[in-house]
């Protein structure tokens, strides 16, 4: 059965339109942070000190950028930090067990 085609918020008029627009979004986020994590494999591999994948400088910045961009869509930055701040905190676990994966020696 095909998905109904989500409406604006704004034009939503029951819960069923709402979430049909939210799992619709879900789903395209999903996709964005499946590519977001490519980024975070590739620096995984062009790393070459492990020390490097955690920093905080960077970190900062990122979260500054988004910050920015959230208040220019209307995004509440009670929402924004804390969810990049997770992002983050989860991408560098994940770049971690990458570029140890990739530097893994045999027994």
């Amino acid at each position: 059965m095909p998905t109904a085609e989500p409406k604006a918020p704004e034009a939503c008029q029951d819960m069923i339109e709402v979430r049909t627009g939210v799992d619709a979004l879900d789903r395209q986020l999903v996709a964005l942070l499946a590519v977001r994590q490519r980024y975070m494999d590739a620096a995984a591999r062009i790393k070459s000190d492990r020390d490097k994948v955690h920093d905080s400088a960077r970190i900062e910045d990122v979260v500054a950028k988004v910050v920015a961009a959230a208040r220019e869509a209307g995004l509440s930055e009670a929402i924004a930090e804390p969810v990049w701040r997770t992002l983050i905190d989860r991408s560098i676990a994940h770049e971690l067990e990458q570029w140890d994966r990739r530097r893994a020696r045999p027994i």
